[in-house]
């Protein structure tokens, strides 16, 4: 998969972990979707590591839930960042 490839499903990844992990994590949209090409990119990573399977094929549907998970997974890591950046004491 190109790198265009990349870029939409981490995109589209980013939406779908948004969608499935509402909450109020800073940044906005923009932020959201960016977090979600990196989230695919670590979900690629992590998965051809551990289990051999990666990101090869676009509309496989392994390929669409290890970018989803990864793209959940640092949402909730930028959540648990961000959540006390904006308390002042």
């Amino acid at each position: 998969m190109g790198i265009i490839g990349w870029i939409i499903l981490g995109l589209i990844a980013g939406a779908i972990a948004k969608a499935i992990l509402p909450g109020r994590q800073g940044g906005g949209w923009l932020v959201t979707l960016l977090l979600g090409v990196v989230g695919a990119l670590l979900g690629g990573w992590i998965g051809s590591a551990i289990f051999g399977i990666g990101l090869e094929n676009f509309w496989s549907l392994q390929t669409w839930l290890i970018a989803i998970i990864g793209s959940i997974v640092v949402l909730l890591i930028y959540g648990l960042v961000t959540r006390n950046s904006g308390r002042r004491v």
